[in-house]
Formats: structure tokens, C-alpha cells, sequence
């Protein structure tokens, strides 16, 4: 059903600033993907959606062609990202119908919970192979669209781009492998290959016109892998150990999908742009001894340890 427009655009960004482009989306009837998309749409763009689901895939097209009337949203289903002919395939189809490739999401991704000992070779090269090599398939299949609406949206960052900006790539990560993550080794090494990958993109590419950059969102609300992968209890004690103090939304991940994607990202190449409230810098003290922010607020000072020496100030 039609969403509400604040539910995953905020109202800063300006309609018709991606008139006549196209987003390719691998994963783009997930949750977080498919807000990226309709926001892209909402803004002016027409969309092509890749999935294995097909009738969730052209389902989610059509709801997220309800975000702009006139919009074209396309959703290709039963295309595996581990399969390059197939998403090489559904690029084709995608110019062919839409006229262009302007705008790459690689949002195609594989989880469960589970400690390394008990994850099996197989287990663990299906994360890979999803995460990593989808990816990689996601840039080879799409790469030469790109690299012409590059070529076609130049910008210097002194003039308005007069066809706006094209030739982008976003990858979408985690913030898992920063500090280690129990129970997620397997997706952990995944996303670090991911990052190193839209780094090589931006090296190699960039000459060309291309921006790659990398998207790493933290705890989600209301997305399926927080259903799937955390339990209510969970999930209350996490959002206590953000700094921001909840969950984020799917319309902050847009948001930063927008940036990169238009005017305001043209000098962005090569980064990554963490979407988690800061909570990432907090793993290491969220559920120890001292509940976070809890203890902080307390005004208390640290006792029984060595390093409790109390402030003098």
C-alpha cells in the first residue's frame, strides 16, 4: 500500500532532481532497499528491482511505482545475484525498457545467527557468494551503463550538472566487522570484502566518472532482518546502547542514499557513509558491567577495578 511520504524521503530534497534517470537495485524488494528505491522514485527516477522472490519482487515494483504518478518501476524476479548471465540479463532488459542505467544499488544480502564452529563450508560460502560475488556480478552486469551515464553527467562541482548526475554505485554493508560481532563471523568477512570492493570501484573507475561509495546501516527498525535475527528483549537493551537513543529508520537510509546520488555527493568517492546513530562506537561497552548509558547518567563513579581511580574535578 502507498507509504506515507515521510515515512522514507525527508522533506529537504527538491522533486525532480533525478527526472529521466534510472536506479538498478539488486535486492530491492527487501525492506531498506525497497525505501531507497522509492525514495530515487519519488524524486524522479524509474526503477528496475532484482530478486528471486517473484511475486514479492513484482509486488514491491508495483507499490513502489505509487510513490510518483507516471513512475516505471520494473521488478525481475527469480534472478540470483550469484548468477552473473541472469543479472547481466535483467540489466539489458532494464535499458532496454527504461533507456539507461544511472544509479546501481547492490543491496543483495545473506544473514543468520550462528558462532563460527557450528556455521558449515556451504553455510558460509552462501554468505559469500550472495554478499561478495553477488555484488561483483551487480558491477560487471551494470558497469558499462554506468560508465555512460558518466559520461553523460559530467559535474565539476562550479556548474548545476544541466542533465544531472549519473554513473553512481552504492554498495550496502554493515558495521559488523569494525570491532567484531558474535555470532555474525560468516557476514562479518562478507561486508569487509564488500567495502575493499567499492574502494577498487572507486580507484579504477573514478577516472571514468563513476563514485562508489558504501552505505552501512546499524540497527534498523521495522526491517526484516531485525525480525528474523533479534528478539524484543534484544532489541530494547540495543537501542538503550545507541547514542542516539533508538533504533534508526528506513528513511535515514534513503536520505543517505539521496546525498550520494545527487549534486550534494559529487566530490564522495570512495567512502563509507555509516547510518547507526554512533552505534557502532559503542559495541564494546553496550551490555557490560556498567550498563551504557544508564551508569553515564547516574553521575556515579566506577568502583572495584584498578582504572576506578575517582575524578578530582
Amino acid at each position: 500500500m502507498p507509504l506515507a511520504k515521510y515515512e522514507y524521503l525527508s522533506d529537504v530534497w527538491r522533486d525532480g532532481i533525478f527526472d529521466n534517470k534510472v536506479i538498478f537495485c539488486t535486492g530491492g524488494a527487501g525492506t531498506i532497499c525497497s525505501a531507497q528505491v522509492r525514495a530515487m522514485v519519488h524524486l524522479g527516477a524509474n526503477a528496475c528491482i532484482i530478486g528471486r522472490n517473484v511475486e514479492k519482487t513484482e509486488n514491491m515494483a508495483k507499490d513502489i511505482a505509487t510513490a510518483r504518478k507516471g513512475a516505471k518501476v520494473l521488478g525481475f524476479g527469480a534472478v540470483d545475484v550469484r548468477k552473473p548471465e541472469a543479472l547481466a540479463e535483467a540489466a539489458q532488459k532494464c535499458v532496454k525498457e527504461l533507456g539507461s542505467i544511472d544509479f546501481v544499488i547492490a543491496g543483495a544480502a545473506g544473514n543468520f545467527l550462528a558462532p563460527m564452529d557450528q556455521i558449515s563450508q556451504n553455510a558460509m560460502k552462501a554468505v559469500m557468494d550472495i554478499d561478495v560475488l553477488g555484488s561483483y556480478n551487480t558491477v560487471k552486469a551494470t558497469l558499462p551503463y554506468l560508465i555512460e551515464s558518466a559520461a553523460k553527467h559530467k559535474t565539476d562541482g562550479k556548474t548545476p550538472p544541466p542533465k544531472g548526475t549519473g554513473g553512481r554505485i552504492i554498495f550496502v554493508s554493515a558495521t559488523l566487522h569494525y570491532t567484531g560481532t558474535p555470532l555474525q563471523s560468516h557476514v562479518s568477512v562478507a561486508k569487509a570484502g564488500v567495502d575493499a570492493m567499492a574502494m577498487s570501484v572507486a580507484i579504477e573507475q573514478g577516472p571514468k566518472g563513476i563514485t562508489s561509495n558504501v552505505i552501512a546501516p546499524g540497527p534498523i527498525a521495522d526491517t526484516e532482518g531485525v525480525a528474523r535475527l533479534s528478539k524484543q528483549e534484544g532489541r530494547d537493551r540495543v537501542s538503550k546502547s545507541i547514542p542516539a537513543g533508538r533504533y534508526g529508520t528506513v528513511k535515514e537510509i534513503a536520505d543517505a542514499t539521496i546525498y550520494l546520488f545527487s549534486d550534494a555527493g559529487n566530490y564522495v568517492n570512495g567512502e563509507v557513509l555509516v547510518v547507526d546513530g554512533g552505534q557502532w562506537h559503542t559495541s564494546g561497552v553496550a551490555g557490560g558491567q556498567w550498563q551504557y548509558p544508564d551508569f553515564l547518567l547516574s553521575g556515579e563513579t566506577v568502583t572495584g577495578v584498578a582504572g576506578g581511580k575517582k575524578s578530582k574535578l
